[in-house]
Order: structure tokens, then sequence, then C-alpha cells
């Protein structure tokens, strides 16, 4: 009996082993598939990942280089556009020191000289006798050297506000 007990459970377990080991197979078959497919497929994916990986570093260092030289042409351009800007300062102040120094020579050139290198060239009596007249005047109709510089004074604070 004991050895029938025995055996009836020996059946038994394996009628529940029996599914069981062939479900067991069944998986192994469909890892082995499944390992099969991933040693066929994930090398090239990889591959694939890895040259897209070095596709976007080689981007992004160009655009970085692009970004540099771009940067590098805007600051040649605001270095420019500041010499532009002296060099039009700069000829500004010459065409107005020009002006000023034309329309000083001009009034210069047009002002009644004074008759003293004629003066002293005359006798004694007729240097003081024109001497004596000159006192006789009255001292604004005579130019000074004050008032044309006042004048060239006012003559360029007209110029700046043209510009």
């Amino acid at each position: 009996m004991s050895i029938l007990l025995v055996t009836a459970s020996l059946t038994a377990v394996l009628v529940v082993a029996i599914p069981a080991l062939q479900e067991l197979a069944r998986a192994a078959r469909s890892a082995e598939k499944l390992f099969d497919t991933l040693a066929r497929d994930l090398p090239p994916t990889l591959n694939a990942i890895r040259n897209t990986g070095l596709e976007i570093t080689d981007l992004t260092e160009d655009v970085s280089e692009g970004v540099k030289s771009a940067s590098q042409v805007v600051k040649q351009v605001d270095r420019s556009l500041d010499g532009a800007r002296r060099q039009a300062q700069n000829v500004q102040s010459g065409t107005r020191s020009f002006f000023v120094g034309v329309k000083t020579a001009w009034k210069t050139f047009t002002r009644q000289k004074p008759s003293r290198r004629v003066i002293e060239r005359l006798p004694a009596t007729e240097r003081e006798a024109i001497r004596q007249e000159y006192r006789r005047t009255k001292p604004e109709s005579l130019p000074t050297i004050h008032d044309d510089y006042s004048e060239t004074d006012n003559w360029n604070n007209n110029f700046d506000d043209e510009d």
C-alpha cells in the first residue's frame, strides 16, 4: 500500500510536471528566439545611435564655430563703426577749425591795417600830428584785438548752431 501511494503520488507529480516542463521548454525557445533577434538587430541599432550621437556632436561644434565666427564679425563691424565715428568727428573738428581759420584770415586780411609803420617812417613832426589825430578819434571806432576775438568766437558759436 505504501508503494501504491508512492507510485500514485509520483504519477500525480509527473502528470502535473509534464505540462509545466512543456511550458518551460516553450518559454526557453521564445527566449532563445528573442536573444537571437536582439543579437541580430541590437548592434546595428546601437551603431546607429552612436553615429547619431557623433553627428549631433559634430553639428554642435559646427554651430558653436558659426556662433564664434558671427560674434567675431559683429565685433569687427562694431570696431569699424567706432573707427568711422572717430573719423567723422575728426573731419568735423578739422572742418570747423578750417572754417574758423579762413574766417579769421579773412577778417585779418580785410581789416584796416594801422599805419604804424608808415608813421614811423614819417618825420617826427608829422608823426606827432598823426598821433594827436588818433587820440582825438573815438575809441569805439578803432578796432581792438579783443573785438576781433569776440567776433571770431561769435562766428564759431554760430557755426556750431548751424550743425
